[in-house]
Protein backbone atom coordinates (compact mmCIF):
# COMPACT_ATOMS: atom_id res chain seq x y z
CA UNK A 1 0.00 0.00 0.00
CA UNK A 2 1.25 3.42 -1.26
CA UNK A 3 2.16 5.59 1.93
CA UNK A 4 0.02 9.04 1.72
CA UNK A 5 2.38 11.87 1.36
CA UNK A 6 2.61 15.15 3.70
CA UNK A 7 0.77 17.22 0.40
CA UNK A 8 -2.02 14.17 0.69
CA UNK A 9 -2.48 14.37 4.32
CA UNK A 10 -2.52 18.70 4.44
CA UNK A 11 -5.25 17.98 1.75
CA UNK A 12 -7.19 15.77 3.96
CA UNK A 13 -7.84 18.42 6.62
CA UNK A 14 -10.67 21.55 6.39
CA UNK A 15 -8.47 23.77 4.37
CA UNK A 16 -9.34 27.76 3.35
CA UNK A 17 -10.81 28.47 0.61
CA UNK A 18 -9.33 32.17 0.23
CA UNK A 19 -6.06 32.74 2.47
CA UNK A 20 -4.51 36.51 3.11
CA UNK A 21 -0.99 36.95 3.40
CA UNK A 22 0.67 40.23 5.37
CA UNK A 23 4.15 38.93 4.27
CA UNK A 24 6.03 40.99 6.67
CA UNK A 25 9.90 41.05 7.85
CA UNK A 26 11.72 41.00 4.94
CA UNK A 27 13.88 44.12 6.11
CA UNK A 28 14.49 42.20 9.39
CA UNK A 29 15.30 39.22 8.24
CA UNK A 30 17.98 40.82 6.01
CA UNK A 31 19.21 42.60 8.90
CA UNK A 32 19.46 39.61 10.87
CA UNK A 33 21.66 38.25 8.13
CA UNK A 34 23.84 41.09 8.10
CA UNK A 35 22.24 41.85 4.57
CA UNK A 36 21.31 45.02 2.82
CA UNK A 37 16.85 45.35 2.77
CA UNK A 38 17.08 44.76 -0.44
CA UNK A 39 18.17 40.98 -0.56
CA UNK A 40 15.52 40.78 1.94
CA UNK A 41 12.95 41.92 -0.49
CA UNK A 42 14.58 39.81 -3.47
CA UNK A 43 14.04 36.63 -0.94
CA UNK A 44 10.67 37.50 -0.26
CA UNK A 45 9.51 37.18 -3.71
CA UNK A 46 10.95 33.97 -4.18
CA UNK A 47 8.89 32.64 -1.17
CA UNK A 48 6.03 34.42 -2.41
CA UNK A 49 6.21 32.47 -5.06
CA UNK A 50 6.64 29.40 -3.40
CA UNK A 51 3.66 30.04 -0.94
CA UNK A 52 1.44 30.50 -4.32
CA UNK A 53 2.52 26.63 -5.61
CA UNK A 54 1.86 25.44 -2.36
CA UNK A 55 -1.73 27.16 -2.34
CA UNK A 56 -2.39 25.71 -6.17
CA UNK A 57 -0.93 22.12 -5.21
CA UNK A 58 -3.64 21.99 -1.76
CA UNK A 59 -6.18 22.97 -3.66
CA UNK A 60 -7.12 26.74 -2.49
CA UNK A 61 -8.96 28.92 -4.59
CA UNK A 62 -7.64 32.65 -3.69
CA UNK A 63 -4.33 34.03 -2.16
CA UNK A 64 -4.10 37.93 -1.75
CA UNK A 65 -0.84 39.23 -1.12
CA UNK A 66 -0.31 41.87 0.73
CA UNK A 67 2.45 43.35 -2.05
CA UNK A 68 2.44 47.33 -1.37
CA UNK A 69 0.14 49.22 0.45
CA UNK A 70 -0.53 53.07 0.37
CA UNK A 71 1.90 54.02 2.95
CA UNK A 72 4.69 52.06 1.49
CA UNK A 73 5.47 54.95 -0.84
CA UNK A 74 6.91 56.71 2.37
CA UNK A 75 9.86 54.32 1.91
CA UNK A 76 13.26 55.44 0.87
CA UNK A 77 13.14 55.90 -3.41
CA UNK A 78 15.64 53.67 -4.40
CA UNK A 79 14.03 50.72 -2.13
CA UNK A 80 10.42 51.24 -3.66
CA UNK A 81 12.16 51.58 -7.33
CA UNK A 82 13.93 47.90 -6.53
CA UNK A 83 10.63 46.35 -5.58
CA UNK A 84 9.18 47.23 -8.36
CA UNK A 85 11.54 46.07 -10.60
CA UNK A 86 11.40 42.92 -8.51
CA UNK A 87 7.88 42.32 -8.83
CA UNK A 88 8.33 43.17 -12.90
CA UNK A 89 10.87 40.62 -12.74
CA UNK A 90 8.84 37.87 -11.03
CA UNK A 91 5.90 38.69 -13.21
CA UNK A 92 7.31 38.71 -16.38
CA UNK A 93 9.44 35.57 -15.70
CA UNK A 94 6.94 33.33 -13.70
CA UNK A 95 4.10 34.33 -15.24
CA UNK A 96 3.61 32.04 -18.37
CA UNK A 97 4.49 29.04 -16.12
CA UNK A 98 1.62 29.83 -13.45
CA UNK A 99 -1.21 30.42 -16.09
CA UNK A 100 -0.08 27.02 -17.69
CA UNK A 101 -0.67 26.20 -14.23
CA UNK A 102 -3.93 27.65 -14.41
CA UNK A 103 -3.13 30.37 -12.10
CA UNK A 104 -4.74 33.56 -13.06
CA UNK A 105 -3.10 36.78 -12.06
CA UNK A 106 -5.44 39.40 -10.26
CA UNK A 107 -4.89 42.75 -8.06
CA UNK A 108 -6.24 45.36 -6.39
CA UNK A 109 -5.66 48.67 -5.64
CA UNK A 110 -5.06 51.95 -7.63
CA UNK A 111 -2.44 50.32 -9.98
CA UNK A 112 -3.18 53.12 -12.39
CA UNK A 113 -0.19 55.23 -9.86
CA UNK A 114 2.29 52.29 -10.51
CA UNK A 115 5.59 53.39 -12.67
CA UNK A 116 4.65 53.14 -16.15
CA UNK A 117 6.47 49.71 -16.72
CA UNK A 118 4.61 47.75 -13.33
CA UNK A 119 1.44 49.04 -14.50
CA UNK A 120 1.94 48.25 -18.12
CA UNK A 121 3.65 44.32 -17.05
CA UNK A 122 0.44 44.04 -14.54
CA UNK A 123 -2.40 44.83 -17.06
CA UNK A 124 -0.81 42.55 -19.86
CA UNK A 125 -0.69 39.53 -17.57
CA UNK A 126 -4.00 39.90 -15.90
CA UNK A 127 -5.44 40.15 -19.45
CA UNK A 128 -3.65 36.82 -20.34
CA UNK A 129 -4.53 35.29 -17.36
CA UNK A 130 -8.23 35.82 -17.04
CA UNK A 131 -8.87 32.63 -18.41
CA UNK A 132 -7.50 30.52 -16.23
CA UNK A 133 -9.59 29.60 -12.81
CA UNK A 134 -7.67 26.80 -11.09
CA UNK A 135 -6.33 29.58 -8.23
CA UNK A 136 -6.61 33.55 -8.23
CA UNK A 137 -3.45 35.57 -7.15
CA UNK A 138 -4.64 38.19 -6.15
CA UNK A 139 -1.83 41.49 -5.70
CA UNK A 140 -2.76 44.11 -3.48
CA UNK A 141 -0.78 47.18 -5.16
CA UNK A 142 -0.80 50.54 -3.99
CA UNK A 143 -3.49 49.13 -2.11
CA UNK A 144 -5.15 50.66 1.37
CA UNK A 145 -8.47 49.16 2.93
CA UNK A 146 -9.99 52.58 3.94
CA UNK A 147 -9.72 53.72 0.51
CA UNK A 148 -10.96 50.96 -0.86
CA UNK A 149 -14.33 51.28 0.90
CA UNK A 150 -14.12 54.80 0.43
CA UNK A 151 -14.13 54.19 -3.36
CA UNK A 152 -17.04 51.55 -3.19
CA UNK A 153 -19.23 54.84 -1.49
CA UNK A 154 -17.95 56.67 -5.01
CA UNK A 155 -19.15 54.72 -7.03
CA UNK A 156 -22.50 53.36 -5.52
CA UNK A 157 -23.18 57.47 -5.07
CA UNK A 158 -22.20 58.30 -8.83
CA UNK A 159 -25.07 55.42 -9.63
CA UNK A 160 -27.39 57.07 -7.41
CA UNK A 161 -26.41 60.41 -9.10
CA UNK A 162 -26.77 59.05 -12.72
CA UNK A 163 -30.61 57.71 -12.03
CA UNK A 164 -28.83 53.89 -12.36
CA UNK A 165 -29.76 53.00 -9.05
CA UNK A 166 -32.91 54.14 -6.25
CA UNK A 167 -31.44 56.27 -3.86
CA UNK A 168 -33.20 54.40 -1.58
CA UNK A 169 -30.71 51.28 -0.99
CA UNK A 170 -28.34 53.56 0.68
CA UNK A 171 -30.83 54.06 3.33
CA UNK A 172 -30.76 49.79 3.38
CA UNK A 173 -29.23 47.59 5.53
CA UNK A 174 -27.67 45.68 2.99
CA UNK A 175 -23.42 44.80 3.35
CA UNK A 176 -23.66 42.74 0.32
CA UNK A 177 -25.01 45.66 -1.66
CA UNK A 178 -22.07 47.68 -1.04
CA UNK A 179 -19.82 44.48 -1.72
CA UNK A 180 -20.70 44.93 -5.34
CA UNK A 181 -18.94 48.23 -5.31
CA UNK A 182 -15.72 46.41 -3.92
CA UNK A 183 -12.45 46.19 -6.16
CA UNK A 184 -12.96 42.63 -6.66
CA UNK A 185 -17.05 41.65 -5.81
CA UNK A 186 -16.57 38.40 -7.17
CA UNK A 187 -13.68 37.46 -4.85
CA UNK A 188 -14.81 35.79 -1.71
CA UNK A 189 -13.75 37.11 1.79
CA UNK A 190 -10.60 35.78 3.02
CA UNK A 191 -11.19 32.49 5.95
CA UNK A 192 -7.73 33.00 6.90
CA UNK A 193 -5.46 35.89 7.29
CA UNK A 194 -1.82 34.81 8.02
CA UNK A 195 0.57 38.02 8.83
CA UNK A 196 4.51 36.63 9.50
CA UNK A 197 7.08 38.33 11.75
CA UNK A 198 5.06 38.66 14.80
CA UNK A 199 3.23 42.02 14.57
CA UNK A 200 -0.63 41.66 15.29
CA UNK A 201 -1.96 44.26 13.11
CA UNK A 202 -4.07 44.66 9.73
CA UNK A 203 -1.78 48.00 8.50
CA UNK A 204 -5.40 48.81 6.08
CA UNK A 205 -5.18 45.43 4.49
CA UNK A 206 -9.18 44.35 3.62
CA UNK A 207 -10.83 45.98 6.44
CA UNK A 208 -13.99 45.63 4.80
CA UNK A 209 -13.27 41.32 3.60
CA UNK A 210 -11.67 40.22 6.87
CA UNK A 211 -14.68 41.39 9.61
CA UNK A 212 -14.95 36.94 10.27
CA UNK A 213 -11.77 35.67 9.09
CA UNK A 214 -9.47 33.86 11.13
CA UNK A 215 -6.14 35.13 11.62
CA UNK A 216 -3.02 33.45 12.68
CA UNK A 217 0.61 35.49 13.62
CA UNK A 218 3.85 33.82 13.14
CA UNK A 219 7.10 35.32 14.70
CA UNK A 220 8.60 33.70 11.50
CA UNK A 221 9.93 36.62 9.09
CA UNK A 222 8.63 36.07 5.17
CA UNK A 223 11.82 34.83 4.06
CA UNK A 224 11.62 31.91 6.66
CA UNK A 225 8.47 31.03 5.94
CA UNK A 226 8.66 27.89 4.19
CA UNK A 227 6.39 24.62 3.51
CA UNK A 228 6.70 23.22 6.95
CA UNK A 229 5.42 26.51 8.66
CA UNK A 230 2.52 27.10 5.50
CA UNK A 231 1.56 23.56 6.68
CA UNK A 232 1.29 24.01 10.08
CA UNK A 233 -0.83 27.45 9.73
CA UNK A 234 -3.31 25.12 7.76
CA UNK A 235 -3.56 22.27 10.24
CA UNK A 236 -4.05 25.39 12.90
CA UNK A 237 -7.07 26.59 10.98
CA UNK A 238 -8.87 23.18 10.67
CA UNK A 239 -8.81 23.67 14.59
CA UNK A 240 -10.41 26.65 14.27
CA UNK A 241 -14.21 26.34 14.78
CA UNK A 242 -15.94 29.44 12.92
CA UNK A 243 -19.26 30.93 14.15
CA UNK A 244 -19.23 33.76 12.36
CA UNK A 245 -21.17 35.68 15.33
CA UNK A 246 -23.16 32.88 16.59
CA UNK A 247 -23.45 30.12 18.68
CA UNK A 248 -20.76 26.98 18.09
CA UNK A 249 -21.79 24.63 15.44
CA UNK A 250 -22.41 21.11 16.19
Amino acid sequence: MKKSSELDEIKKLHLPRHVAFIMDGNGRWAKQNGLERSDGHAAGAEVAEKVVRLCNDVGIKYCTLYTFSTENWKRPTEEVEFLFQTLVYYLESKSPEMIERGVRIRFTGHIESLPEKAFNTAQNIEKSSEHCDKLHMILALNYGGRQEIWDAFLRMYEQVKNGEIKESVLHDENSEFLRSFLNLPDVPDPDLLVRTSGEKRLSNFLLWQLAYSEMIFTNVHWPDFDKVEFFKVLSEYSKRNRRFGGLKMP
